[in-house]
């Protein structure tokens, strides 16, 4: 990964006009991955759609944190279960 790649995360709390709180908190829950270097925290660029999304649910619909982390287990269980499910039509679609 190279540095291009990285954010800082105070720029992007200025950007979204959130917390630096806030982002920590979402990087403890492991809901998004906080890289360290230099002293300096930073996110991949490739999460910002991720970060959006968690950020509409806790300041948009006032969802706290343990509620962010619920929905986004859930969300990667039904996407998992649909990626199953379709793979299933694949090999069921073999045999017809």
């Amino acid at each position: 990964m190279e540095n291009n790649d990285l954010l800082p995360l105070e720029v992007l709390c200025t950007h979204y006009n959130v917390e630096v709180s806030f982002m920590t908190s979402l990087g403890e829950y492991g809901l998004i991955e906080v890289i360290t270097v230099n002293e300096i925290r930073y996110l991949n660029k490739e999460q910002i759609t991720d970060l959006e999304k968690l950020i509409r649910l806790h300041y948009e619909l006032e969802i706290n944190m343990e509620g962010i982390d619920a929905i986004s287990h859930l969300l990667k269980r039904v996407n998992n279960l649909q990626n199953e499910l379709n793979s299933l039509k694949n090999r069921l679609k073999l045999y017809e």
